[in-house]
Formats: C-alpha cells, structure tokens, sequence
C-alpha cells in the first residue's frame, strides 16, 4: 500500500508540475504577443529607426524615459530634426529590456541607417555610418550641434558601464 501512495503521490506532483509550467510558458508567452503587438502598433504611429544590416526596425518615441525605452528608441529632446542637426537617439542594449540595440557593437563604418518619417509619403532620411565609439556614460557631448546634419545612436556597452555612440551623416 507504501508504494501505491509514493506511486500516486508522485504522479499529482508530476501533474501539478506539468500544470505550472504550462501556466507560466502561457504567461510569458502572453507578455511576449503583447508587446510585440505593441510594437507594432508603435511602428504605424512614429518615427521609424531602421538599421537593414543589424535587422533593426523599432519605433522612436520623443523623450528617454523608461516608459519611451521599454519597447522602442527614444529621441533626445531638444535634439535636432530628421535631416537636420543632431538628431539623437537612445535605446537599450540588455535581455531584461527592450533588446532593440544588442548588436550595435556589429555596425561597419559605412553601413546604411534609415530615420522614416511618420508622413503620408513615408519619408525616409538615410545616414551612412562615419563613427562608432565608446564613450564614459557622463560624456554627454555627443548630444551636442555640432553644425551639420547627423544621427547620433546611443546605447549602453555589454557591460552597462559605458555608452557606445554610433554616428551617421546625413545623405
């Protein structure tokens, strides 16, 4: 009779297990449709930053708070215009958040980045890469006029302590 109760035991344990994992797969599973639901619906609305040869295409957002970097890129405000002065952007590198810039440590001198204006024609501005630096996470320089028209990507290193800056010119 031990062994017909371990048996059992056992198996409600298995049941109970299969249970829980399935409920936490549909949980993150639910997250994961949501925000790229989300995305999507963000990428219809706003300025698009494509990068084709990382495979980048998210939305930017105006401002830099957490809400903006959660699911998207967001602008610098203050920070110049499409196709005109510095325009800024940030964007996370990270598998806890928003993995929008994880490869930008990839990016050639030379490769190709597209701002896409939320217009009617779909306006794309494109910026070919002159600069790819790293940066102390204070220098806060890069953000500034500098008299021509450029596209300035941040994000933060592997490591989270520094800030890799990549700069297009505009074409």
């Amino acid at each position: 009779m031990d062994k017909i109760k371990k048996k059992t035991l056992m198996c409600v344990v298995g049941v109970i297990m299969i249970i829980l994992g399935l409920g936490v797969l549909s949980f993150y599973g639910y997250i994961k449709i949501n925000r790229e639901l989300y995305l999507r619906k963000l990428l219809k609305k706003n300025i698009n930053f494509e990068i084709p040869c990382l495979d980048i295409k998210v939305p930017v957002l105006e401002g830099t708070g957490p809400k903006e970097l959660q699911v998207s890129a967001g602008h610098f405000e203050g920070t110049g215009a499409l196709g005109k002065g510095n325009y800024c952007i940030c964007g996370h590198n990270s598998t806890i958040y928003a993995e929008i810039f994880n490869d930008l440590d990839q990016i050639r001198i030379g490769d190709e980045m597209y701002l896409v204006d939320k217009d009617e024609q779909h306006t794309r501005y494109r910026y070919v890469v002159t600069e790819y630096k790293i940066v102390e996470s204070s220098d806060v320089g890069v953000l500034n006029d500098y008299g021509d028209n450029r596209l300035t990507v941040i994000s933060c290193t592997d490591d989270g302590k520094q800030r890799q800056v990549v700069i297009g010119k505009f074409q």
